[in-house]
């Protein structure tokens, strides 16, 4: 039995232009150990997605579906219920480190928390054992540093303390969304590295959420492309890489900087763009979500909503995209010929 299993999850949220569906259909399974990316661009879904394991959903938010945790349903489940979950057996990374740590507590407090509340802990034996979390995450005299305050660390220290505060009960899953968003590169490598290890340590599951392919690629081993609610690929992440099967996964792909690409002296490269805008959650055509952004649109895309349909296997799964015209657009391509488009431009 997987540790997690999402089933056919829809979440409708209320707005001020009436219902929007912001997950459509998501179905996912997760195994002890296992890693699983979700990307796309914003407001696709990926951060609702893992909300919604969390219970962090507005009130309004209408939710069916499925999603059980180690054999248990966690769709229906009162606040309460979700209470004792959270922080315990499902932890999460929040993207901004300000806004996940409280500024008018200590990080020494907030991280020993969790400790009190689920493990039973008293003061002197939850502060012993956050200073050794804080210690392992990578924060200098954690001891000495214990009573500071989140204003007085640095942006890639106050990432740590969140991974500290979000592993302190030893979760079961761990949800990272965006943990490197804010930081540069060489911190975002060290966070990146961190959580691999420490989720390798503790045999946990990782679901990371992220809008780069680079750390995609490096950190996960399955993956899950997602636009408008849906997911539009999934597979290994070497299968998708090695095969992209969907429009809207190779346009992410061509809009990655290549850097070392020779240009003629004076040019001034350009990036590759993906035509149009990511329409509202309530005026998603009834067909295809990409449909009208994709080059390779025809009538049919803006009315039938396609079906996840097998494209490849290997060790870690079946590689599946839900394309009307996947097959066509891969043998366009394949005779370096565009397929052809309707009405779209270029």
């Amino acid at each position: 039995m997987p540790l997690l299993e999402v089933s056919n999850l829809q979440i409708r949220l209320q707005t001020h232009r009436g219902p929007a569906d912001a997950v459509r259909g998501v179905s996912f399974a997760l195994e002890r150990g296992e890693t699983l990316g979700l990307i796309g661009e914003s407001g696709c879904g990926k951060s609702i997605t893992a909300m919604s394991l969390m219970g962090l959903l507005p009130e309004s938010a209408q939710v069916s579906g499925s999603i059980r945790f180690d054999g248990e349903e966690l769709v229906g489940r009162s606040d309460a219920q979700m209470c004792r979950m959270r922080g315990n057996r499902i932890g999460m990374v929040f993207q901004e480190p300000m806004t996940a740590l409280n500024p008018v507590h200590t990080i020494g407090r907030q991280v020993a928390e969790p400790l009190r509340l689920h493990r039973g802990m008293g003061a002197a034996e939850a502060r012993k054992e956050a200073i050794s979390l804080l210690d392992r995450v990578g924060i200098p005299n954690a001891a000495q540093r214990f009573d500071a305050y989140p204003h007085q660390f640095s942006g890639g220290q106050r990432q740590r303390i969140t991974i500290a505060m979000a592993l302190a009960c030893g979760p079961d899953l761990l949800i990272a969304d965006e943990p490197t968003t804010a930081l540069d590169v060489t911190i975002q490598q060290q966070i990146l590295d961190l959580i691999s290890d420490l989720v390798a340590e503790r045999n946990m599951a990782l679901i990371l959420i992220s809008h780069d392919l680079g750390v995609i690629s490096q950190n996960v081993d399955r993956m899950l492309v997602m636009y408008g609610g849906s997911v539009v690929e999934s597979g290994s992440t070497a299968s998708v890489f090695s095969a992209m099967a969907h429009p809207y996964t190779r346009g992410l792909f061509a809009a990655r900087p290549h850097l070392g690409a020779v240009h003629a002296p004076g040019e001034r490269p350009r990036l590759s763009t993906i035509a149009g805008t990511v329409p509202e959650l309530v005026d998603l055509p009834a067909g295809c979500p990409f449909a009208g952004r994709c080059s390779h649109t025809i009538d049919i895309c803006h009315h039938e909503r396609p079906a996840a349909q097998v494209v490849g296997r290997d060790e870690d799964g079946e590689h599946a995209v839900r394309c009307l015209r996947h097959e066509a657009i891969a043998q366009a391509l394949s005779a370096q010929q565009p397929a052809p488009a309707v009405g779209v431009p270029a």
